[in-house]
């Protein structure tokens, strides 16, 4: 069973940058990042396949980067000049075959 463990997250001010980075426990096939905004549904901010190749939403393009360091089974999401909108616990996701794996949030604020 996937275990995800994800870190990176915390307090910045607008206009700064966090990374975030997903540890999986089992090779990475492909994963995605969600937000949730504080009242909001779950949301997808970008996902990479085991090839490199990347999909990010509208509001994370430009902003945020996805990228993967297979020997670690690492997934990051860089994401720079973060605005307080962006303020949201932010999960990774993995899907192996039709099992479902989310990590435990980690928590971005961003102040004004």
């Amino acid at each position: 069973q996937a275990h995800l463990a994800e870190a990176g997250g915390g307090l910045v001010q607008a206009g700064g940058s966090l990374r975030l980075a997903c540890a999986a426990s089992e090779t990475i096939v492909s994963m995605a990042w969600y937000r949730q905004p504080p009242g909001k549904q779950r949301e997808m901010d970008a996902i990479i396949n085991l090839d490199g190749d990347t999909v990010s939403a509208a509001s994370a393009k430009r902003r945020f980067t996805i990228s993967r360091d297979n020997a670690k089974n690492t997934v990051y999401l860089q994401m720079n000049s973060l605005k307080p909108e962006d303020t949201a616990v932010y999960y990774c996701f993995e899907r192996r075959g039709s099992s479902d794996f989310w990590g435990q949030g980690t928590q971005v604020t961003v102040s004004s």
